[in-house]
């Protein structure tokens, strides 16, 4: 079967989103109960993690300045587990790569990875945290609050997880991954109690963004309000991700892959794949995909293919843009193993969009629901095939751009994903 011609498909329902954002991070920051907790002179720990975030230069630079007005003496401290490699080389490299440096932000940005053992949890478990952060008279963090990629609880990602996991270090990451999902949905909050308990933790930013990956909601919340504050801000995460706007697709196309997209490369939330483990497939409003190519991995991965086993089939240019030391070090570290198994790999973007379309079960070319999507995280705007633009006309919050088209492809038979999707990541890369 031919590979069909697609046409442009936009979400268009109404989404909140802050004007100001570091207008808002300072006032946040400057009115809340955490506010109180700082003295003239104390040094503070921003803890900043690998996480993709809008408009994150701005909210740390806001956060850091924030503490400055009220008489502290910030730094930020690598928070992010065993990414990077686990070396304190590749964290500065992974914060760098989102603009948190000294230069941008005027304070120290300390990488170190050595983590100390601060108590035990009701596990019996070890917890371990950052040498620099427990050092500190106060600790912050900066943490997008969302939907796991890998459980569902009352707790998933967000001020937690970057206490536990990031803040833990390698150690902290590794020991909690060792148990599967129950160490990341049940034993976390316990290793946090202690956490909060034994450590100069006071608060954290937590940070939501909308469907359109803007700024929607920062909020502070304080050490004292930690355990029952996230929960909600989890379930209002949950309604604000970006999503994708049919049931069903024969065929789907991610152009990139990567950390800075996804924890697991490619959001499972969105393309409603799991890949855990002696786990079923959860049940769930996701799509059901049969067939997904993924053309490349992000550079903002510095190697790390985490996920890029999400897809089916791949291209060689993706495979070996593979580093092994990254990508053995966050997948072993993880035990998240089935998502990063290596698919099937085609010389040409063309030939692998070819073989999904050939192979997703669905020979009938009228009926055929294929799609581009530019990653997991900007889900916007896709474009779609006939079949999935008759669909498309009876949703009102969709709205249909200019007419079919065929995929452009250049001369070496890659798809030109800078002229898709202009406003993506990789198009502003370029």
């Amino acid at each position: 079967m031919d590979i069909p011609a697609v046409q442009l498909v936009r979400q268009i329902a109404p989404q909140p989103m802050i004007a100001d954002v570091a207008a808002e991070v300072r006032r946040q920051w400057l009115g809340s109960a955490t506010a109180r907790r700082i003295r003239p002179g104390m040094k503070i720990a921003v803890g900043c993690g690998s996480r993709g975030i809008r408009n994150y230069l701005t909210i740390a630079k806001a956060t850091v300045d924030a503490l400055k007005e009220l008489g502290a003496d910030p730094f930020v401290v690598a928070a992010m587990g065993s990414h990077g490699g686990a070396t304190a080389e590749g964290q500065r490299e992974l914060l760098a790569s989102y603009d948190i440096t000294e230069a941008h932000l005027g304070v120290r940005v300390v990488t170190d990875m050595d983590a100390e053992r601060i108590g035990t949890n009701s596990w019996g478990e070890p917890v371990w945290w950052d040498r620099n952060a427990q050092a500190a008279d106060g600790v912050v963090t900066v943490s997008r609050v969302k939907p796991h990629t890998d459980f569902r609880g009352r707790i998933e990602s967000g001020i937690v997880k970057m206490l536990v996991i990031g803040l833990g270090k390698r150690h902290g990451a590794d020991q909690h991954h060792s148990w599967g999902t129950r160490g990341l949905r049940d034993m976390m909050p316990e290793s946090a109690k202690v956490i909060v308990e034994k450590t100069p933790f006071i608060g954290g930013l937590a940070v939501l963004e909308n469907a359109n990956e803007e700024t929607a909601h920062v909020e502070v919340v304080d050490r004292a309000d930690l355990f029952e504050r996230e929960p909600p801000l989890l379930d209002q995460a949950r309604q604000l991700m970006g999503r994708l706007p049919f049931p069903a697709f024969d065929a789907l196309v991610v152009g990139e892959c990567g950390k800075n997209y996804s924890g697991a490369g490619m959001d499972p939330n969105v393309v409603g794949r799991m890949l855990i483990e002696a786990s079923p497939e959860a049940e769930t409003n996701n799509p059901r995909v049969t067939r997904m190519a993924v053309l490349d991995v992000s550079p903002e991965s510095h190697g790390n293919g985490t996920g890029i086993g999400i897809a089916d089939l791949t291209t060689h240019r993706a495979l070996a843009a593979i580093d092994p030391a990254p990508f053995r070090m966050n997948n072993l570290t993880a035990r998240f193993l089935w998502r990063s198994k290596l698919p099937i790999g085609f010389d040409t973007d063309r030939e692998c969009i070819a073989m999904a379309v050939e192979t997703c079960w669905q020979p009938v070319a009228d009926k055929l629901k294929f799609a581009v999507i530019p990653n997991t995280l900007e889900v916007a705007e896709l474009w779609v095939s006939a079949a999935l633009v008759a669909e498309a006309k009876e949703n009102p919050n969709l709205e249909l751009v200019g007419g079919p088209v065929p995929l452009p492809f250049d001369a070496a038979g890659n798809l030109m994903q800078e002229k898709l999707f202009p406003h993506s990541v990789r198009g502003r890369r370029k």
